[in-house]
């Protein structure tokens, strides 16, 4: 019998989640998604659960993202029920998090990206380690930023969460507090000694027991520059702005979104316009909605799915092939 991909336990004062698929750096599966929303079902009104401790598998992954290979193998298929299924049943997690009304401790120590963050930026405390890599890398396989964080990243300090949507930068564990996805900072040597008195005492006051103060951001340096070229309307002035700036930081950036799908990276800076101004219910519906034109309706995710995780040739062609020939009436199309 192989062991289940979700670990539900009682422990304590505690009910404690453990995503178990470390080989695939514990990528959600559906499987995994409906043993979540059992779990919130339960522990909602158990008085006997004062919180929820959510852990990943393996050392090297809290998780990784949603099974996007498993989502593009249904769209090549021409199945809409998997797809539909997998990210409605994903986005009621995520808000069901949001709204399970007692703090929803995530331990992040490893990789954490896309559904990973969905997991664990709507409640909290979100405590990283020096281990910790955290990014939302959706443009890259010409998706866009889901599972809620189109509310979560316009509300993140100046234009930090535009910046992190558009270029997929990754975050390490004391980046991640100071962009706002993380709440704590913890060194691995002392999480499982905080995860005992979480499980023990049953509250969350041994989270400020643990925590320390992170180091400097790598990202300081560029910070203003963010806010100024990130800020821009189009992507086309983000851009420009980037060349603007002089600096090898900035061409960086540059070169980084001209590799992205142009029609994603369009498609998740209206996203976050939109979210910005939308409660997370009104940005989930945004999402789902989007998931449709998206994995369905364009050719762009498939290919990108397929460069990235499955041929991982690195040699995406997009369609278009540049941010210039993008139709923003087309993109204007995909929302609701």
């Amino acid at each position: 019998m192989s062991e289940p991909t979700l670990i539900l336990k009682r422990e304590g004062h505690a009910g404690t989640i453990l995503m178990n698929r470390p080989k695939a750096l514990n990528a959600l599966t559906l499987e995994m998604i409906r043993d979540f929303a059992h779990a919130i079902g339960q522990w909602r009104n158990d008085a006997a659960v004062k919180l929820v401790v959510l852990e990943g598998a393996g050392g090297r992954a809290f998780c990784a993202g949603g099974d996007v290979r498993a989502v593009r193998e249904a769209a090549v298929a021409g199945e809409h029920a998997p797809v539909t299924a997998f990210f409605s049943e994903e986005y009621a997690v995520n808000e069901g998090i949001a709204r399970f009304g007692k703090p929803w401790v995530s331990l992040i120590d490893g990789i954490c990206m896309g559904g990973g963050i969905g997991l664990a930026v709507h409640n909290g405390p979100r405590i990283v380690t020096e281990n910790a890599l955290l990014a939302m890398p959706e443009t890259a396989i010409a998706l866009f930023p889901d599972v809620g964080t189109s509310y979560i990243l316009p509300r993140l300090p100046g234009a930090i969460g535009t910046w992190l949507a558009l270029t997929g930068a990754r975050l390490k564990g004391a980046d991640a507090v100071h962009a706002g996805l993380a709440t704590h900072y913890v060194p691995r040597a002392r999480l499982q000694e905080m995860r005992d008195s979480l499980v023990q005492e049953g509250d969350t006051a041994a989270v400020e027991r643990f925590a320390e103060t992170p180091p400097e951001a790598s990202f300081a340096p560029q910070r203003a520059a963010i806010d100024r070229c990130f800020s821009q309307p189009s992507v086309l002035d983000i851009i420009g702005a980037l060349e603007g700036e002089g600096t090898e930081w900035a061409a960086e950036q540059v070169k980084v979104l001209r590799r992205m799908s142009p029609t994603s990276l369009c498609v998740s800076l209206a996203l976050l316009e939109r979210g910005a101004a939308l409660d997370l219910r009104g940005c989930l519906d945004e999402e789902l909605h989007l998931t449709q034109g998206v994995v369905h309706g364009h050719p762009d995710f498939r290919e990108g799915v397929r460069s990235v995780l499955v041929d991982k040739d690195g040699s995406p062609t997009w369609t278009p092939a540049t941010l210039e020939d993008v139709d923003h009436a087309a993109i204007r199309a995909m929302f609701r």
